[in-house]
């Protein structure tokens, strides 16, 4: 059963994976739309169609929670207290620049208040779901496991040089899971020759991989960052139905290996 709030979609799990998308929505709060500059009004920086792109993990017993927001509200990958996580290039918990660094705003940006409001309003509750249905699972089975999936454009020069890899794993460089289950998730992607890939590159983790990836208690988190080119047209956005066809079988793997690393060593 799909539960829908204000600010998520979720379904339960039913075996010890969640699947956590927090940048695929496309809402505004109120009033956000009329403020936003030419570029930013057509939201260039959300993970299209990532939901649909997981939309059968539900059908295999993984638990989905999906943003329905757009990062531009808040970016729910950012710590609270907006933190840095990359010293390179990035954007904070409220974004000010698209990632072409244009003006998301057309006049005055929010206040420090109006921050504070939507770190309550969205990033709050949002967490609070998120960190609920791990202590869930993990009670459940006695550990549990969190692939937080993203996607983005394959060249956004800010970010990183040349063309982005298809499948980017980030695992906090090797802090977020325990080291067996890395291997195992590694190893799928190795195990394919189609889409080419990289490990802990330009994507590590963000906030959500590196906060609720706690190992040692039985936590295991890994993000994974899919260029948008291996599924979909990126100029316009539009979803291709042939190419998440031939991406969606390694998404699939990589989550029942997961899960059966789980059930193995758990």
């Amino acid at each position: 059963m799909i539960t829908l709030t204000k600010v998520f979609e979720f379904i339960p799990s039913t075996r010890p994976l969640l699947v956590s998308i927090p940048h695929a929505g496309t809402e505004l709060s109120p009033g956000l739309a009329a403020r936003l500059s030419e570029p930013a009004a057509h939201l260039p920086d959300t993970d299209w169609f990532v939901n649909r792109l997981y939309a059968w993990a539900a059908d295999v017993g993984a638990g989905v929670i999906c943003a329905r927001f757009s990062r531009y509200v808040v970016d729910l990958n950012r710590p609270p207290d907006d933190a840095r996580l990359y010293s390179g290039a990035t954007t904070g918990l409220v974004p000010l620049t698209t990632f072409e660094g244009q003006a998301i705003y057309q006049h005055e940006p929010p206040s420090g208040l109006e921050v504070q409001e939507r770190v309550q309003a969205y990033h709050g509750p949002y967490h609070d779901a998120l960190e609920a249905e791990l202590q869930r699972i993990h009670r459940r089975f006695g550990y549990a496991l969190l692939l937080d999936a993203h996607s983005i454009r394959s060249v956004v020069p800010m970010l990183f040089k040349g063309q982005l890899p298809d499948l980017n794993l980030g695992s906090f460089d090797r802090r977020s899971a325990d080291p067996q289950l890395i291997k195992r998730s590694v190893s799928v992607l190795e195990g394919q020759s189609e889409f080419s890939h990289d490990i802990d590159g330009r994507f590590k983790g963000g906030y959500i991989t590196r906060h609720y990836g706690r190992p040692q208690q039985g936590f295991h988190a890994l993000q994974l960052e899919i260029a948008q080119r291996a599924y979909m047209r990126e100029t316009p956005p539009r979803w291709d139905h042939d190419r998440a066809a031939r991406i969606q079988p390694v998404l699939s793997t990589l989550l029942e290996s997961m899960i059966e690393w789980g059930a193995a060593h758990g």
